[in-house]
């Protein structure tokens, strides 16, 4: 019985993880509920949007590891405010060496690259998202994030 329940947990733990990363349409996929682009032949705006607050599907990704209240880091640090910041520059946050050395000011341009490839923008970062391949959705979460202060 041990053992059953042991395998159990096993499964379930790696059912869990082998959604981490993933872009969101994939982690709905993996549900029973059928995904938004489904259910409807045209997305409309409330079909992009994860709630009524204007934060964007796409975004569910990013709230897994980070804030978006000032001053409150998660694994990730706040997002409050990320936009005209320069990285690794939230005090008390443990950037990687790699990041705070970036030299980098988040802008349009630069998350635009970063959010399609964090590990390829900045070689050696913590964090180890795959990045988010479609413009469109990137140009939502940037937009979102413009609004953070």
């Amino acid at each position: 019985m041990r053992k059953f329940v042991a395998t159990g947990a096993l499964v379930a733990l790696a059912l869990a993880l082998s959604a981490c990363g993933k872009p969101a349409e994939e982690k709905a996929a993996d549900t029973a509920a059928p995904a938004a682009s489904e259910t409807t032949a045209e997305p409309s705006a409330a079909a992009t949007t994860a709630d009524a607050g204007g934060k964007p599907a796409a975004f569910a990704q990013c709230a897994v590891c980070h804030s978006t209240e000032a001053g409150k880091n998660g694994v990730g640090p706040s997002l409050a405010g990320v936009v005209g910041r320069k990285a690794g520059s939230i005090a008390g946050f443990a950037y990687s060496d790699a990041n705070k050395a970036s030299g980098l000011t988040w802008d349009e341009k630069t998350l635009d690259i970063y959010l399609t490839n964090p590990m390829k923008m900045v070689p050696g970062t913590k964090m180890t998202f795959a990045g988010i391949p479609d413009a469109a959705k990137r140009k939502e979460v940037i937009d979102y994030l413009k609004t953070l202060k």
